[in-house]
């Protein structure tokens, strides 16, 4: 019997649908999660999700979905952590590919349930987005979750739809999400969070370290990339929730506009009509800013101070905590140097290394 997980927002939900299948599940049988390769952009600076053509070595599954093996690789200059992410755990990642709009993610979903008739089949979502309503001046990656929800309500099989820590990714407020929470079907662990400790000490995903570090029993307040506000990190931090999937579609103006999209492009004007942006402009913004030079080697000597400076000014701001990705930005390091930071860091100052977090001093 095969256990599908649907990430919907691809990145940390990948690694949120390992760390579930653990503890939901005891992780007795390998389970297919499927997922975007979305890094919003992190590596290789090419905006928006992967296509099947952008990667060599897939292993195709169904004629529209393939496998991502640990021996696949992004085709240059765009890279991906999935190849890395499937090396690293015990179940078959498939890449989820969104450029065909909603009418192709429900054509990608019905051909998995029909090929492995799947046991049971999870929509997760960490932080809770996908019920956004559109309108949330926090909001930032709406599109991803919007298209999987709005196919996940066109497939012909039970999907039961999780949010695993209400509020984790900043976006949409866990005071605005808790009405529409259902029951709590698990609260992670720390020894559900254990299993996938070494993938959690590299990828980049900030949602994903704020829920394992919940489950590890950090509390306190954690700043996040975009200078967003900082967020709580509470006991609600590793309660996942079910939710009526009717009911998150009732309340996802996006995801019902583009139930019947066949394109990418397509679903992207919907967002700039009713969220007032796409998340890929963001993207294309971001890549066109960087471009393509080589980031130097960090100076260990700056970075110290400017990391002292930083954490002065993030205690006054009242944060306990910081991600790696955010301390990447605030240091005014390149995105890629993400991991020789992190390591750098916690080589040094191993006692204010709340993993996967940082606690500030």
């Amino acid at each position: 019997m095969t256990r599908l997980i649907v990430a919907a927002g691809g990145g940390g939900d990948a690694v949120a649908a390992a760390m579930l299948s653990s503890g939901l599940y005891g992780g007795a049988d390998p389970a297919v999660i499927l997922t975007y390769a979305w890094d919003r952009p992190l590596l290789g600076l090419v905006p928006g999700p992967r296509k099947v053509r952008d990667f060599i070595g897939l292993e195709q599954i169904t004629p529209a979905v393939s496998a991502v093996p640990a021996e696949a690789r992004a085709v240059a200059p765009a890279d991906s952590t999935l190849p890395r992410l499937a090396a690293e755990v015990p179940h078959t990642v498939a890449l989820l590919d969104p450029h065909h709009g909603a009418e192709g993610v429900t054509r990608q979903l019905e051909e998995l349930v029909g090929h492995f008739e799947p046991e049971s089949i999870d929509l997760l979502d960490v932080g809770g987005d996908i019920l956004a309503r559109g309108d949330e001046p926090t909001l930032k990656s709406p599109l991803a979750d919007a298209l999987t929800l709005a196919a996940a309500c066109q497939v012909n099989a039970p999907i039961r739809l999780l949010v695993a820590g209400p509020g984790l990714d900043g976006e949409v407020s866990p005071d605005d999400l808790r009405p529409v929470l259902g029951p709590v079907v698990h609260t992670l662990t720390a020894d559900d969070v254990e299993r996938m400790g070494a993938v959690l000490a590299w990828h980049p995903s900030e949602a994903a370290a704020m829920l394992a570090a919940t489950a590890r029993g950090v509390r306190g307040a954690c700043e996040v990339r975009d200078a967003g506000p900082a967020v709580a990190l509470t006991d609600e931090g590793p309660r996942v929730h079910e939710v009526d999937l009717d009911e998150a579609l009732n309340r996802n103006r996006l995801a019902r506009a583009i139930m019947t999209t066949a394109a990418l492009d397509e679903a992207e004007a919907y967002s700039r009509e009713i969220c007032g942006f796409s998340e890929i402009d963001h993207e294309r913004d971001t890549a066109a800013q960087v471009g393509d030079q080589l980031p130097a080697k960090p100076d260990a000597e700056a970075v110290w101070r400017q990391l002292d400076r930083f954490e002065a000014q993030a205690r006054d701001r009242g944060a306990t905590h910081t991600t790696f990705r955010h301390l990447t930005e605030a240091l005014n390091l390149h995105s890629s140097q993400h991991e020789t930071l992190r390591r750098l860091l916690t080589d040094s100052r191993p006692e204010q290394y709340d993993a996967p977090l940082w606690r500030v001093a």
